[in-house]
């Protein structure tokens, strides 16, 4: 497992403006909003759970992502969250975010770009670069 977890109820100073304005009451709304979400990834998959009654869930195999995007706005480097994009080469997922986690997200992007080589060596997976 190199990382599980949720997305940061007040990941950017904007809910925390609104936690402040609204004497707390925003967190009656952020915190099941942060928390209907959950991230896996691990050596081989990344694993997507959305919702909190319904469940959806989107997974990707590491050997698929081709491209990462490590995205540190102001607002989040602030309070120590960030998001990871991961471009995959997969028919139903191009694009999967890892949004607002407090984690180092540099040293989670490092972890899975190492993970995702090591899958695409050890199933023999070549990605070429169109022209």
């Amino acid at each position: 497992m190199l990382f599980e977890g949720s997305p940061a109820a007040i990941p950017g100073l904007l809910e925390l403006l609104l936690v402040v304005l609204t004497l707390g009451l925003a967190l009656l709304w952020l915190v099941p909003k942060a928390r209907a979400t959950r991230y896996k990834v691990t050596d081989r998959r990344v694993v997507v759970e959305l919702g909190l009654v319904s469940r959806r869930i989107e997974q990707v195999d590491l050997f698929r992502v081709v491209d990462f995007v490590v995205e540190l706005p102001f607002s989040q480097r602030v309070l120590g969250t960030g998001n990871l994009v991961l471009e995959c080469q997969d028919r139903t997922t191009k694009e999967l975010r890892i949004e607002r986690v407090r984690t180092d997200v540099r040293a989670l992007y490092e972890a899975v770009r190492k993970a995702a080589e090591a899958e695409r060596a050890r199933r023999g997976v070549r990605t070429l670069d169109p022209l």
